[in-house]
């Protein structure tokens, strides 16, 4: 199983930073019987390797040695492996220069290393064998990728940062097995590389026949990539997140973010 983490973006709306914004500390973790900072980027690889994720796979820029260096033995039981993105021109072409490293019958997992979500098992509530979105509610889906679900969880559209979003459930990772990786990869090239996100990929790929999942599993959800969003974080890992038992929390992006006080959960 492969975990796909691309992080060779710039950072540019939390920038000035004398590293890479994959490594910006947000709260601590224990080492041992140490407490040390912990990296935003950690949170994802962490839920990757709960997940089962034996290979992780950093796609980094050119500039950003100190993520090979910060992860170079790996995370847990993942080994780390790196491919250099030479210029940050989207998504779709960070995660498809993972595909030569991806067998036809391997799981492979994809999420965002400046975003924090719960529930932590969040990959594990996706199917292997189908292209799958874990999808969590926003305020504001116009600053996400909002996605079209029917009652059976196919997916009808994704709607890429759209003013009139029909739905407030974003996907905030996604699964699938190789073999679909590298299909949308053929249709991107295709497409002659012109889709810079993913959902406008997948519009192609399900008006082509292909057929695609959201599970509404997430309950929170935060992107760090700015200062806005850093102090959200911040709040989110001290206060808690909802249990199950609660209303999944409504988490906006970080230029208008707000955390949810959960009574009994650091209220």
């Amino acid at each position: 199983m492969l975990g796909i983490v691309p992080a060779a973006g710039r950072g540019s709306r939390i920038q000035p930073l004398g590293f890479s914004k994959e490594l910006l500390p947000v709260g601590s973790r224990i080492d041992g019987q140490t407490e040390r900072p912990c990296a935003v980027s950690e949170y994802l690889v962490r839920r990757m390797v709960q997940a089962g994720v034996d290979k992780i796979c950093f796609i980094i820029g050119s500039g950003k040695s100190d993520i090979l260096e910060y992860y170079a033995a790996g995370y847990g039981e993942a080994a780390a492996l790196f491919v250099v993105q030479p210029q940050p021109v989207g998504l779709c072409d960070a995660i498809f220069r993972a595909a030569p490293l991806v067998a036809p019958d391997e799981v492979v997992l994809v999420g965002l290393p400046d975003t924090i979500w719960f529930p932590e098992d969040g990959f594990c509530h996706l199917p292997d064998d189908q292209l799958s979105f874990l999808l969590f509610p926003v305020d504001s889906p116009e600053f996400f990728d909002a996605v079209v679900t029917d009652d059976d969880e196919r997916v009808i559209e994704i709607q890429v940062k759209r003013q009139d979003a029909a739905t407030n459930w974003v996907w905030g990772a996604f699964k699938m097995p190789g073999h679909i990786l590298h299909r949308l990869a053929a249709l991107w090239r295709e497409r002659d590389g012109r889709d810079e996100y993913i959902g406008t990929l997948i519009n192609a790929y399900l008006a082509g026949g292909g057929v695609a999942y959201g599970v509404k599993a997430g309950s929170a959800y935060v992107d760090v990539g700015t200062f806005n969003g850093y102090r959200t974080a911040l709040r989110l890992l001290e206060n808690g997140v909802p249990s199950a038992h609660h209303q999944p929390a409504t988490i906006m992006p970080g230029a208008h973010s707000h955390v949810p006080v959960v009574p009994g959960e650091g209220a």
